[in-house]
């Protein structure tokens, strides 16, 4: 069992202030019911994963505004994680780990961790990192662009609602489409990236996780949905275009 020092109850949150969701990844049992604890504590709202793909399914059910993760998971590493869960998702990522080589902590972070804490350690340095992560990341999310636009629909990413054109008046009379779970991380990861290619790999990794990176069919038929609901033209596509051999685009 890693050591773990409490910090003081007198940390927690900022009365008022909604109740920040965290999840927990981690295989040890002991530890992971000790940061289960000591978050609720300080009155967050905790999820817990103890395998890589229960996490980014925990995640992409529920998605968190902040997860802390061990490295050495029992199905897949970590940085896998990692890079499945940054193809849709800015929330900060504090890896928690007992891996201390530079290495290791360089390629976490290079790969979309924010910060990382080894092992054993003070629950009190992790809770203080923990906030300042979420401030970090409430300041980016003001600037970020949340709304972007294709065809006849202006999409809102935050609220997961698309709404009728500017004008007031729905095309052809139709109700604004209804995207599943999956049509929506999709989405989300080409309109975060305007202009932007993003790679067949990038995208099945980050919807459906690592070991899927091959499953190209399943772009193409959920990209070929996503058109007919939002593009003008879905044969001749304006904003959700295909870079044949290496991806998909998202264009203004």
């Amino acid at each position: 069992m890693t050591a773990v020092v409490s910090g003081r109850p007198g940390d927690s949150r900022p009365a008022g202030r909604p109740v920040p969701r965290i999840l927990v990844v981690e295989d040890q049992m002991q530890l992971l019911r000790a940061l289960e604890i000591n978050l609720q504590a300080r009155q967050y709202e905790v999820l817990t994963a103890r395998t890589g793909r229960e996490a980014l399914a925990t995640a992409a059910a529920t998605p968190p505004d902040a997860m802390i993760l061990d490295l050495g998971l029992p199905d897949v590493d970590g940085t896998e994680v990692i890079v499945a869960f940054r193809g849709w998702s800015r929330a900060p990522i504090i890896v928690l780990s007992g891996r201390t080589s530079p290495g290791d902590k360089i390629g976490a972070l290079d790969v979309g961790a924010d910060d990382y804490v080894t092992k054993p350690f003070a629950m009190g340095e992790l809770l203080a990192r923990l906030r300042a992560a979420l401030r970090r990341d409430e300041g980016a999310a003001h600037d970020a662009a949340l709304v972007a636009t294709i065809g006849d629909w202006s999409i809102d990413l935050a609220a997961h609602t698309i709404q009728n054109p500017a004008s007031g008046t729905v095309p052809d009379g139709s109700s604004p489409p209804r995207l599943t779970p999956t049509e929506w991380r999709i989405l989300e990861i080409l309109l975060r990236r305007p202009g932007q290619l993003v790679s067949s790999a990038q995208l099945l990794s980050g919807v459906w996780g690592p070991g899927f990176q091959d499953r190209t069919n399943y772009l193409r038929f959920h990209m070929t949905r996503l058109r007919r609901k939002l593009e003008e033209n879905p044969s001749r596509p304006r904003h959700l275009l295909t870079e044949p051999g290496m991806g998909y685009r998202y264009q203004p």
